[in-house]
């Protein structure tokens, strides 16, 4: 009964359509007359204004040109050019409909026989014979509306083809009707006769339907065993095939297809299963397809922008194989098969240099022959392979963004350069598990000397780019510099770690620190010259006082920790105490011509560096002067905490609160008479219940001095103040009479 229900409502949707047919028909004869209507209204409004005659003396040429500009405006105005994307999206838009329905029919007709499965209506054969008939009926639909109805035609026929695909992969897969062998020449007949109708109708969209087809045969009929001998055969007919479509058609998509897929192919096999067979393949995918990115080149002397993106990625990967094989299989010299695609991209170049062309082209071929040249050289010296292709690749991007100011190039880099950094962090684990690399000289160190020269490059391209000027392009450009920075910082650092890794966690800690705050001064100093702005200026100056405190106090504890230990020798001190040079620089030059005091937290944050870094100091010199052992750091911190830190505060406060008045700088100001209150608060709460009775007089007979002859300097300034503002006020009354 249902099966008579449905055939009862597709006649019926046939009835309907072949009204809604009809009624379109007319709509369409009747657009016909209106658009012809208006074509002969317009043409009568062309004629109607014409240029009129106008009598011009010889002497005033001006004039003509003047009236010529109003009465007949320029039409050589510059036409937006579409995004190149714009198509696509089109044609998604306008056929979207077709697409969800012929989808929606192929699972309607896989439920409809899945069905007649479970009721046992019909056996394999028949399923099978089902699949084909509804496969062949579809295309057939799709033959009769090829004229009038192009696109919607060639996908109605890439839905039949993919039924007929599913169908003979369903008997080999499920039902075993065929053997491997037979299932694979069905699949292939199914591909040359799609690529024959795709030809007949001149469709490349049914030809994408064809290709992908023909690249998921070896899926489809897979037994799960790797004969990739077979396989690769097979690809490199189909691409051969694709190239001379390329060639007769010009349907660039399909070779962009076929570069995908064959791609993907053929790094699963070199990572599966690493072999020497995979490298003829290699070069005739690389052949083929640097064939296929020159194809107008050869032609019309001339390189679009997605063939350029091709010769880079075609290069790129192709090195990424065959280098990987070489390493894998120990097979020397690895850099073989770079330097042979550099000669072949020279020999281009040399081309455009006889030819005395110094255009896109010629910065194309430089820009790829440099890279594969660079990349051969890094990888002589044994560096990682996946972090310096991709390192040298990014730059050969950003140069021929550049070169030719495509936007396809900035977003490639923008893409890989986050890339290059993953890779470089996954290179860097590389210090934990090997030993005994040596100093600079090393894989790893080597890899990160590359990014960073690839790293400093850009930043030179980056200045050298106009539309850099932009803001979202100088974003791009400053968080790109921040990233740069701490991928050099980072590789410098963890060098230096791994080479004193054996030495005790206050030595590695120390020297850490040290070359951090060094790192960020190198920064401050050099600020100008790499063109950092005021805002990352001023970041990096709040992370310099951070680590300066982190020096002063945690770095100082641990290193007089380890020399009582007897770890580390006394002299080391010293060492450490070169923290000291970079900020007394930094707060006498870099700190009052930034923005850095713009802001009322930057006084409060000096204040607070300064005053820990000078107690912390103190503090350590002291026990270091008392302390024979370990044993004694507390006695002796006690001490110097109830009856030596008030008095250093006190001091400070005094310090802050003078150069406040004198500068008329409130927060500072304020930071004094913040700490002057922690003193006292310290004092009274906590250290007078701790002292004996002669510490206790000495601490308040000092604290009371240096109060009150704080409190007699402020007034006396306040006076001096008082008395330059009343001079300022008469000498301008005097001057006013």
């Amino acid at each position: 009964m249902e099966f008579f229900f449905t055939i009862l409502v597709v006649i019926l949707i046939l009835f309907l359509y072949n009204k809604l047919n009809n009624r379109i028909k007319n709509l369409e004869n009747e657009l016909f007359n209106l658009k012809n209507i208006n074509k002969s209204n317009e043409n009568e409004n062309i004629e109607a204004i014409k240029k009129p005659e106008v009598q011009f003396s010889n002497e005033n040429k001006q004039e003509k040109e003047i009236v010529q500009e109003t009465i007949i405006p320029e039409r050589n105005e510059a036409i937006p050019q579409k995004e190149k994307f714009n198509p696509l999206f089109d044609f998604l838009k306008q056929n979207a409909l077709t697409i969800v329905g012929i989808l929606t029919l192929v699972l309607g007709i896989a439920y409809f026989v899945k069905y007649a499965i479970d009721k046992n209506w019909i056996g394999e054969l028949g399923r099978v014979g089902i699949g084909m008939l509804a496969g062949i009926g579809i295309m057939l639909i799709g033959y009769f509306f090829r004229k009038n109805y192009k696109i919607f035609s060639s996908i109605i026929t890439g839905g039949g083809i993919a039924v007929l695909y599913f169908t003979i992969t369903i008997a080999f897969r499920e039902y075993h009707l065929f053997t491997q062998s037979i299932s694979f020449i069905l699949i292939c007949i199914i591909t040359l006769v799609s690529i024959g109708i795709s030809y007949y109708y001149k469709s490349e969209t049914l030809f994408i339907f064809s290709m992908l087809g023909g690249f998921a045969a070896p899926l489809m009929i897979s037994t799960g065993e790797s004969n990739y001998l077979f396989l690769f055969s097979y690809i490199s007919i189909l691409n051969i095939g694709i190239l001379s479509i390329v060639f007769l058609k010009n349907w660039k998509s399909t070779g962009w297809l076929g570069f995908i897929v064959t791609s993907i192919y053929l790094l699963y096999w070199t990572v599966d299963h690493t072999e020497l067979l995979s490298i003829p393949f290699y070069i005739i995918n690389y052949i083929v397809f640097y064939v296929f990115a020159l194809k107008d080149y050869f032609k019309k002397n001339m390189i679009s922008s997605l063939d350029i993106l091709m010769l880079v990625l075609i290069n790129c990967l192709s090195t990424l194989g065959l280098v990987y094989i070489f390493n894998d299989l120990q097979y020397e010299p690895v850099i073989v098969f770079p330097l042979i695609f550099a000669i072949i991209n020279g020999a281009l170049l040399l081309k455009e240099s006889r030819n005395k062309n110094f255009s896109t082209n010629y910065s194309v071929f430089t820009g790829i022959t440099v890279s594969l040249i660079t990349i051969a050289i890094a990888l002589q010296f044994k560096t990682y392979l996946i972090t310096t292709v991709w390192a040298i690749e990014a730059t050969l991007l950003l140069f021929l963004w550049k070169k030719t100011n495509l936007n396809i190039f900035k977003i490639c880099f923008y893409i890989l350069f986050p890339l290059v950094i993953i890779a470089q962090a996954v290179t860097w684990t590389a210090y934990i598990s090997i030993n005994d690399l040596k100093v600079i000289f090393n894989p790893v160190f080597l890899t990160s000397f590359v990014t960073i020269i690839t790293i400093l490059i850009n930043q030179f391209l980056l200045k050298k780019i106009p539309a850099i000027e932009n803001r979202n392009h100088s974003f791009f450009e400053q968080a790109y510099k921040v990233l740069s920075f701490g991928v050099i910082y980072f590789a410098l650092l963890l060098e230096i770690i791994y080479h004193i890794s054996e030495r005790s966690s206050a030595f590695i800690v120390s020297i850490g620190l040290l070359f951090t705050v060094y790192y960020i001064f190198a920064l401050l100093i050099c600020g100008k010259k790499i063109h950092i702005n005021t805002y990352i200026q001023s970041g990096l100056i709040y992370l310099f006082l951070v680590f300066i405190i982190l020096n002063a106090s945690f770095s100082g504890s641990e290193i007089v920790i380890a020399i009582l230990s007897k770890k580390i020798q006394t002299p080391f001190y010293g060492i450490h105490l070169l923290y000291w040079i970079p900020f007394l620089f930094t707060l006498w030059k870099i700190i009052p011509k930034s923005v850095f005091l713009k802001t009322q937290i930057s006084y409060w944050l000096l204040s607070l560096t300064i005053v820990l870094m000078i107690s912390s100091e103190l503090y350590h010199l002291y026990i270091l002067s008392n302390a024979n052992s370990i044993l004694q750091m507390d006695k002796l911190g006690d001490h110097f905490s109830i009856l030596y830190l008030p008095i250093i505060w006190a001091i400070l406060a005094s310090i802050f609160i003078y150069y406040g008045l004198k500068k008329n700088l409130s927060e500072l100001n304020k930071a004094g008479v913040a700490l002057i209150a922690i003193t006292i608060l310290k004092l009274y709460a906590y250290d007078v219940w701790q002292m004996d009775n002669i510490s206790r007089i000495i601490a308040f007979i000092i604290l009371g001095i240096i109060l009150l002859l704080s409190s007699f300097l402020f007034q006396r300034l306040k006076n001096i103040i008082r008395n330059m503002v009343d001079k300022k006020e008469n000498d301008n009354k005097n001057e006013s009479s």
